[in-house]
């Protein structure tokens, strides 16, 4: 496995070639689902698996770990923003079901701020014992979130850089699915109002914020982050690799090893 210093590359250096532009689309063919073998190569590793509202990020990290787990793996779980006790306060901040008055750059360095103390406490520490990563979403979700709202992507990155240094992900799995799909799933109504602040922000991605603030925003908004998302492979740093998830979940599991496999070959 490479050194811990050969793996930390100055965000936006990495060489964005095939690996980092992958579309996986549903497929026949036999796939090896065993992770045994890239137990090894993965240790030390990075993972974060994002994607839109209900497209199945957080089933397919827990199968992932779990698989990982049965193959004697050592693996560290955590999620964004929060993770730590610091980070879960700038969580509850942002929780708060009235961010009408928040602005969108505001909200960006709160999501920032909470990744700082992450990377430092947790995510750093747990690579350079060589344990693996798995994250529940990271700036990828900032890109297409904030992105849909106007922000441009670039502008993330370099918070981003300033806030986790040189620590991003060494893949990121992102699960798609449509809008529509995805509020079906999680059982929410697609809701066509107009555009208004509450369309601005990143709240939909949190999975224990009420329903009532997820539906406030507009279907259009969820299609445009969802558009984000499927943009972050033209420049994003490291590998992005979207999953189709509209499949069963053990198919799905079965492409996202298949894929890791690939990128740690």
């Amino acid at each position: 496995m490479p050194s811990r210093s050969s793996r930390k590359v100055a965000a936006g250096s990495r060489k964005r070639g095939a690996l980092s532009r992958i579309r996986i689309i549903g497929t026949n063919e036999t796939v090896n689902t065993d992770v045994t073998a890239l137990v090894e190569k993965l240790r030390g590793r990075f993972l974060v698996f994002d994607g839109p509202d209900g497209a199945g990020k957080s089933t397919q990290r827990e199968m992932f770990e779990a698989a990982l787990r049965r193959a004697g793996a050592e693996t560290v779980s955590c999620r964004d923003p929060g993770g730590t006790e610091i980070g879960n306060r700038i969580r509850s901040v942002l929780l708060d079901f009235d961010l009408s008055a928040m602005d969108v750059n505001c909200e960006a360095l709160l999501f920032m701020a909470s990744r700082a103390q992450l990377i430092a406490q947790v995510v750093r520490p747990a690579l350079e014992a060589g344990t693996i990563v798995l994250c529940d979403r990271f700036v990828s979700s900032t890109c297409a979130y904030q992105g849909a709202a106007g922000l441009d992507p670039t502008r993330v990155l370099e918070l981003a850089r300033f806030a986790i240094g040189d620590c991003w992900p060494d893949a990121t799995v992102i699960l798609d699915v449509g809008a529509d799909e995805g509020f079906g799933r999680i059982g929410r109504k697609p809701h066509h109002a107009g555009k208004n602040r509450k369309d601005d922000g990143q709240q939909t991605l949190f999975d224990d914020a009420g329903p009532d603030a997820m539906e406030a925003r507009s279907i259009d908004y969820h299609r445009r982050v969802r558009q984000m998302f499927l943009d972050l492979p033209d420049y994003y740093p490291g590998p992005a690799l979207i999953v189709d998830g509209r499949d069963d979940k053990d198919a799905i599991h079965q492409r996202i090893v298949e894929e890791l496999s690939r990128v740690f070959a």
